[in-house]
């Protein structure tokens, strides 16, 4: 296993041939976590890299994950595991992989990715985000490694995620009625390495749950996500907004938007996780 102070993004997401075609090694590291267990956006960066190395064959080596689905089965242990990535098809203009981390024998986290050719800067046709509309990153609160409730969040001592003021998780667990579930503000490595493509699939599910703001409690685990990256993005801050849609039946639904320094949207997802509030209901 890696030494721990090795804390680097390429060095968590590391995996390493094991001389059985699509078969690598890997190690969840212990810093990348909420609480005990390893964020969801960096499992799906680790299978990514895997992926990556599978589906690009030797013509396409520029070639990226531009759309991701991953299922969390189970929660692996920090520690060691093994990756089995399979070519699902190359074709001339993309290639489909799947990708499943393994330990003790058991899949606990499956994905499929598509690789294909990405732009530096696409041209947008149409266009129906919203705005990030954030103060600049020195107006916005950096967030500290805690939860509400005190869970420890790793991945904020490797990440420099800072939030709009007014959009700061809540510990009121009965806020306002009219408080709206969204979270907004810039990210970025808090080691200075510039985003790529790799850790926009990270970067899409590093930033606290967006029902923080209506009163939910714990841990809020991704039963399923998919991710699109979209172009490259630019050197610098990304600006980040995580929305919630619909919460019913203890789940939600979450989608996440990441800009670039240049204003460009770079990466989306939407998740369904598991949530829960201090009443109950």
């Amino acid at each position: 296993m890696r030494e721990p102070d090795d804390l680097s993004f390429d060095a968590a997401t590391a995996v390493r041939c094991t001389g059985s075609p699509g078969l690598f090694a890997t190690d969840v590291h212990e810093l990348w976590t909420v609480g005990d267990k390893p964020n969801g956006g960096y499992l799906l960066a680790l299978l990514g890299r895997a992926a990556g190395i599978v589906g690009r064959g030797d013509d396409h080596p520029d070639w990226e994950v531009v759309s991701s689905s991953i299922t969390y089965v189970r929660p692996p242990d920090l520690g060691p595991a093994t990756v089995h990535a399979t070519l699902l098809r190359r074709g001339r203009s993309a290639a489909h992989v799947r990708a499943v981390l393994v330990q003790g024998g058991t899949d606990l986290v499956d994905a499929v990715f598509v690789l294909a050719e990405l732009p530096a800067e696409g041209i947008v046709r149409y266009d129906a985000i919203g705005p990030l509309r954030s103060p600049d990153p020195d107006q916005c609160v950096r967030l500290p490694p805690k939860m509400p409730g005190g869970v420890h969040v790793g991945i904020m001592e490797v990440l420099d995620l800072r939030l709009d003021p007014a959009t700061l998780p809540l510990a009121d667990p009965h806020p306002p009625a009219d408080a709206h579930a969204e979270l907004r503000g810039w990210t970025r490595f808090a080691d200075g390495r510039e985003p790529d493509p790799l850790s926009l699939l990270m970067t899409v599910d590093a930033i606290p749950p967006a029902t923080f703001r209506i009163g939910s409690t714990g841990w809020v685990p991704t039963l399923q996500m998919s991710s699109y990256v979209r172009a490259r993005p630019a050197p610098g801050w990304l600006g980040i907004r995580m929305t919630a849609g619909l919460v019913a039946g203890g789940m939600v639904d979450e989608t996440c938007v990441l800009w670039d320094s240049r204003g460009h949207v770079v990466a989306q997802s939407m998740q369904l996780a598991r949530v829960r509030f201090a009443d109950g209901a």
